[in-house]
């Protein structure tokens, strides 16, 4: 039996225990939006561990916007060599911040659950294909 390794279940926004349930319910960019799901499909675990749990991916998504927005100020100088107009690099980095903020919103979330939270651990034994009824 092959088990889900760990950058397949962050890269599609898996269940850290298990592997196999869906973090998220809608699509990454849509008309329908993208919710976080209560528990997991496949072992039942509680995503929100306790009560503004997810506040903190309000922190790792701030880490995400500041590198964005470097990486987009170098590669727009890098690409017209404009130093002169502020305005550039305003409107370039505000629409590459628009343009990313659904991903920041779903892989801070991911990533918070799967690297920064002690108490949720992967466990092998729930990483099949059966339907988990013992939870």
């Amino acid at each position: 039996m092959s088990k889900t390794s760990q950058f397949l279940a962050v890269l599609n926004s898996k269940c850290p225990r298990c592997r196999r349930g869906k973090i998220f319910s809608g699509s990454l960019y849509g008309f329908n939006l993208q919710r976080t799901n209560e528990t997991c499909s496949h072992c039942q675990m509680r995503f929100e561990i306790e009560p503004g749990f997810f506040y903190g991916a309000m922190y790792v998504s701030y880490a995400f916007v500041v590198a964005e927005m470097l990486n987009v100020g170098l590669l727009t100088y890098l690409i017209t060599g404009n130093d002169k107009s502020p305005w550039l690099y305003i409107f370039s980095i505000l629409l590459s911040v628009l343009a990313l903020t659904p991903i920041n919103y779903r892989y801070s979330k991911v990533l918070l659950l799967h690297f920064l939270t002690p108490k949720v651990k992967y466990k092998p034994e729930y990483d099949t294909n059966d339907k988990l009824e013992h939870i």
